[in-house]
């Protein structure tokens, strides 16, 4: 498995644009890009970002919006807030196929009780927003994230069952350990439609750590995405606070490039 990171390791301390020359001084060819706000959705700031792409030979494999700013108003039955979200979101699925990745990870709708969901409503606004990510040439990667309606096994299933297009999943670690939820029965649900990994680690103090500063057992993790044909990205998602300098980086990901590539 190819080992990228996510340029949100860096927030605040860099600005986005910044943080692919980083990536690529500490070794990583590709990674995921987190838009931090909504002028960054713009295209003349895409276009910033591309530039130093290509001229960094870096490969971006899926970007990540402010989504709390928009994401959880896709689903509002105000029509009009709804319809504002919306433009944020296609202006991340332009930005998204622009910088040449394959898939936009979402967290959609914040946590709400299952049966109270207007299940009808909510299955008609993915089958739009997968449609036109589709039409944007890239695949909506619903993130498991513990405070987001995503983090609920029964609605993951549902999606997957009710959903008119195929549901794309981005699994991430940390947020399974903070759900509550064990790792392995988000990869049973999720399946072979896992396109984007997060990959971090915990221990019985801290969620997010960097990985192998805690006690996660990457070999069954990845024995569990192996038996699903998983065959996309490792993506190192932490914090900044979560590493004291940036090498700690680079030994992050020789680490976990070592478990991973003995089994997928």
């Amino acid at each position: 498995m190819d080992i990228g990171l996510s340029s949100a390791c860096f927030y605040p301390d860099l600005h986005t644009e910044n943080s692919i020359e980083k990536m690529k001084e500490l070794g990583f060819n590709h990674g995921e890009i987190f838009l931090n706000t909504v002028s960054e959705y713009e295209e003349e700031f895409i276009k910033i970002l591309l530039e130093k792409k290509e001229s960094c030979e870096f490969n971006v494999n899926s970007v990540h919006a402010f989504s709390s700013s928009f994401e959880p108003y896709l689903f509002d039955k105000y029509y009009r807030r709804r319809a504002d979200a919306l433009k944020h979101f296609k202006s991340v699925c332009k930005a998204t196929k622009l910088l040449g990745a394959s898939c936009y990870t979402f967290h959609g709708m914040r946590y709400t009780n299952f049966n109270e969901l207007d299940k009808k409503f909510i299955i008609d606004i993915y089958n739009e927003l997968s449609y036109i990510a589709m039409e944007s040439g890239v695949k909506l990667a619903q993130e498991n994230v513990s405070w987001a309606m995503s983090s609920d096994l029964k609605f993951l299933t549902f999606l997957a069952e009710k959903c008119k297009y195929p549901t794309y999943f981005t699994l991430d670690l940390k947020q399974a350990c903070r759900a509550n939820v064990p790792i392995e029965k988000y990869i049973d649900i999720m399946g072979n439609n896992i396109v984007n990994l997060h990959i971090n680690d915990r221990d019985e103090i801290s969620s997010c750590l960097l990985p192998g500063k805690g006690n996660l057992n990457y070999k069954n993790i990845a024995n569990m995405l192996k038996s699903v044909g998983y065959s996309g990205k490792g993506i190192i998602e932490v914090y900044s606070d979560n590493f004291s300098n940036y090498e700690e980086l680079t030994k992050a990901k020789n680490f976990v490039f070592e478990i991973f590539s003995d089994i997928l």
